[in-house]
C-alpha cells in the first residue's frame, strides 16, 4: 500500500486527496500517508452529528502525527433548511429524506473537498456491502473527471486490525463496542456478531446502505 500510494503522488503532484471518515481502514490509510511524510492531503466531513467519541479520536490523531486533518462542513443555509422544513430527525420517516440529509451533509461538502483533486483515495473495502464488491482498486469518474483509488479494497477485515495493532493506530472506541461502520450518532448502532458490518447504518430501512458518497450506479 505505502508504495501505491507514493506513486500516486509522484503521478499527481499536489492533486491527491485522502477522505477520512475517521473508520479503522480510514485511519490505516492516515497513518500511512503521515508517517511517510506523504504529500496527500487529509480531509474528513463534519455532519454536525457526528459521536463524541469521533470528535475525541480527531483531536487524538493530529495530536499523534503533529499534523493536520482538513474539515469540511455542510452549508449552513443547506442544513437550515432542510431541518425547518422536514424536521431535526426527519431521515427516519423516509428514505429519501435520509438520502437528502447525506446529500446536504455529506455529498456536497465531499464535492467542494475534492475541488481541482485529480485523485481521490479512500479506505473503501469490498467485503464492507454488496455494492462495494463491484469496485475496484482503480476508478475513473466521469462525473467528477478524477480518479478513485481503493487502495484496502482487497484488504480483510483482519487485516485492518492487524495493521492497527501493529502500529499502534489511534482508532475510535466505539469499534470496541459492536460499532463497525461508524458514521452519525442518529444513524449509527452497535451490531450483533452475525451481523452484517453495514447492518448497524440506518438500520430501519432496507437499502444500499450507503449514503451518495460511494454509491456504484453499476450496481443498481
Amino acid at each position: 500500500m505505502n508504495k501505491a500510494l507514493e506513486i500516486v503522488t509522484q503521478l499527481f503532484p499536489g492533486q491527491v486527496v485522502f477522505s477520512s471518515s475517521l473508520g479503522q481502514e480510514d485511519q490505516v490509510i492516515t497513518d500511512a500517508i503521515f508517517r511517510n511524510n506523504l504529500p496527500i492531503k487529509i480531509f474528513t466531513l463534519d455532519t454536525g452529528r457526528l459521536f463524541n467519541e469521533t470528535y475525541e479520536l480527531f483531536e487524538k490523531t493530529m495530536a499523534r502525527y503533529n499534523k493536520n486533518i482538513y474539515v469540511y462542513f455542510p452549508d449552513y443555509s443547506d442544513v437550515e433548511s432542510f431541518v425547518n422544513k422536514k424536521g431535526i430527525n426527519s431521515f427516519y420517516e423516509s428514505v429519501d429524506n435520509r438520502k437528502e440529509c447525506c446529500y446536504i451533509r455529506k455529498v456536497k461538502p465531499l464535492n467542494r473537498a475534492l475541488q481541482g483533486a485529480k485523485v481521490w483515495i479512500t479506505g473503501l473495502r469490498s467485503e464492507q456491502s454488496e455494492n462495494r464488491r463491484g469496485m475496484h482498486i482503480i476508478e475513473w469518474l466521469e462525473e467528477k473527471q478524477l480518479y478513485k483509488f481503493n487502495p484496502l479494497i482487497d484488504w480483510s477485515y483482519p487485516q485492518v486490525l492487524d495493521y492497527i495493532n501493529e502500529f499502534n493506530v489511534p482508532y475510535n472506541t466505539l469499534h470496541d463496542k459492536g460499532f463497525i461502520s461508524i458514521g452519525c450518532a442518529p444513524c449509527t448502532r452497535a451490531i450483533e456478531p452475525d451481523e452484517d458490518p453495514r447492518a448497524g447504518r440506518w438500520w430501519w430501512e432496507a437499502s444500499h446502505k450507503e449514503c451518495g458518497i460511494h454509491q456504484n450506479v453499476l450496481s443498481e
